[in-house]
């Protein structure tokens, strides 16, 4: 009872940095499937500096939050994502970096820890080492396993139903999956390496690390109501959870 009470006599305030340019982590994090909170963090500050509730993940959030803090004199040299498509659009301006982690579990989604297939095993150890190579040496690496497999994933199998229908789908689907992630999000996994300048992280971590942390304290609060959990959020991701 004293902690809701204290809480409701509690008003945040933001943080008041001074605006600037800065590279952008931006994610949202949820408590259930909807209730959440879209962050964006400073990279250079180390510091998250917008933040508010969603009941859900859409991109309009994203470009709410961008379009908030570029009216109060922020300017974004750069952005890091967990790699929703919608995202690249987000920030179509300026460079963009695709999480590498969050990468590497989107193909392990898919190929799971142990691939079955030959393929898929090829992939995954290709995928691992996304850390550690450069966008040459890794596009190259990408499309030699594609020249040696793309047999084997354009391979189809058709079902026949007792209505005489017949539908098709791809055989190795799961693999085919992976190397697409792959394809599709290679302009994206290796900016922090075309703009050194920048100091651009090549994953979203300090903004997973701040997530987790604010979940692990504000555990001891359950039950709260949402006006007063809101306000812990706020006040844990000021102080950088």
């Amino acid at each position: 009872m004293w902690v809701r009470n204290r809480l409701d006599t509690v008003t945040v305030t933001a943080h008041t940095h001074t605006p600037q340019s800065s590279v952008f982590i931006t994610d949202t994090t949820f408590w259930g499937r909807s209730y959440g909170v879209c962050v964006f963090r400073s990279h250079d500050l180390k510091q998250n500096i917008w933040w508010q509730e969603v009941e859900g993940e859409r991109m309009a959030h994203y470009h709410y939050g961008r379009h908030i803090l570029e009216e109060r004199g922020w300017t974004f040299l750069a952005a890091v994502v967990d790699g929703r498509r919608g995202f690249f659009n987000v920030f179509k301006d300026i460079p963009v970096q695709m999480c590498q982690f969050h990468q590497i579990k989107q193909v392990t989604k898919y190929l799971t820890r142990r691939p079955k297939t030959d393929a898929g095993r090829e992939l995954r150890t290709l995928v691992l080492t996304l850390t550690k190579t450069n966008e040459a040496a890794f596009a190259a690496a990408l499309a030699i396993w594609h020249q040696t497999w793309s047999s084997f994933i354009e391979e189809k199998t058709t079902e026949t139903f007792v209505t005489g229908q017949k539908k098709w789908h791809y055989t190795h689907k799961n693999v085919r999956s992976a190397y697409r992630s792959l394809k599709t999000n290679l302009p994206y996994l290796f900016t922090y390496q075309r703009y050194p300048e920048l100091h651009i992280p090549n994953t979203t971590n300090t903004l997973d690390g701040s997530f987790s942390a604010l979940k692990k304290k504000l555990a001891v609060h359950h039950g709260l109501r949402r006006d007063r959990r809101y306000k812990i959020i706020s006040q844990l991701l000021r102080d950088g959870a």
